[in-house]
């Protein structure tokens, strides 16, 4: 997986979900009890994780911030930070696939 690839699976998912209002963050995912805010702060903190094992650095919680607005841009900003470590194709690949899931959780 090339970090184009990654890049274009991480537009698709926010170009889904970029214009939604607090209402329809809070709305379960259809997962259980999980909003769908919850299920994108999760991936969000898994590509935080995995860009700080890149960068040989240790995982750090990704703030929870009240502004559910704001959750496509961390994902974007920590996307970008993970291409920028370089990391192996299958850690790509893994966070390619996990970006796709929650598309498709969502």
């Amino acid at each position: 997986m090339s970090a184009e690839e990654l890049e274009r699976e991480v537009d698709l998912l926010i170009r889904r979900v970029a214009h939604w209002e607090a209402p329809r963050w809070a709305a379960g995912a259809g997962t259980g009890d999980v909003s769908r805010a919850e299920v994108m702060h999760a991936l969000v903190q898994r590509v935080a994780d995995r860009a700080a094992g890149a960068e040989g650095e240790p995982h750090r919680r990704v703030p929870r911030l009240q502004n559910d607005l704001v959750l496509p841009d961390q994902l974007r900003v920590l996307a970008a930070d993970l291409i920028a470590a370089d990391p192996p194709p299958q850690v790509l690949a893994a966070v390619a696939a996990d970006v796709v899931e929650t598309r498709r959780v969502l």
